[in-house]
């Protein structure tokens, strides 16, 4: 069993304290959307986090990363992007130390990011890189700090994501092969996760 995949189950168990504590009906399902979002999104199922029921019609993501800016701007552009970080083998990453303020417009705040990355997308742009469909060879641990803000429309779905890296924060690592987890491993792990219903 990998090292990390406690921490990659159990990511998302400081928001779910910080939901059953929300008394307000629109703040919880905002950050009910934000988890259910993030757990289909890194078990590669990208086509149900993208349905009319969590995210708007035509969304926009701004990621900020090295300095340079990456635009999605449509569902054609974010679904191409998702589909993308499934052909590069780059959909297994987890957050901790989560600190998020929600309020009627979204949430935003600051997270330690973890990525298995593959190498040919280490350069300044992690998220840019992965429009190339690089083929990797091998896999890295990338750990980095993101600020974000996430705005939510009047039926608490998506509109966007904005995203911004702290890029002093960047540390990478060459893990031991037996501790990543494979893609097939991350829908495995969270597949409970995602069936959970939460108050």
């Amino acid at each position: 069993m990998s090292r990390y995949e406690h921490d990659f189950k159990n990511m998302f168990a400081s928001l779910e304290k910080q939901i059953a504590q929300t008394d307000n009906p629109r703040h919880r399902a905002i950050l009910k959307n934000y988890r259910l979002h993030a757990l289909l999104e890194v078990s590669g199922r990208y086509e149900e986090l993208l349905a009319p029921s969590m995210t708007v019609e035509h969304p926009h993501y701004r990621i900020h990363e090295g300095g340079t800016s990456t635009i999605l701007d449509g569902m054609a552009e974010v679904k191409g992007f998702y589909q993308s970080l499934v052909e590069a083998n780059a959909l297994v990453m987890w957050v901790s130390k989560q600190d998020i303020a929600v309020n009627d417009h979204g949430f935003s705040g600051e997270l330690e990011f973890f990525e298995f990355v593959p190498e040919a997308m280490l350069g300044e742009t992690v998220f840019g890189s992965v429009l190339a469909g690089d083929d990797p060879v091998d896999v890295y641990l990338l750990k980095r700090t993101l600020a974000f803000y996430w705005p939510y429309d009047e039926r608490c779905r998506l509109i966007g994501e904005h995203v911004y890296e702290d890029t002093a924060s960047r540390e990478i690592t060459k893990p031991d092969p037996a501790d990543v987890i494979t893609a097939e491993r991350a829908a495995e792990l969270l597949a409970p996760e995602i069936a959970k219903v939460l108050p």
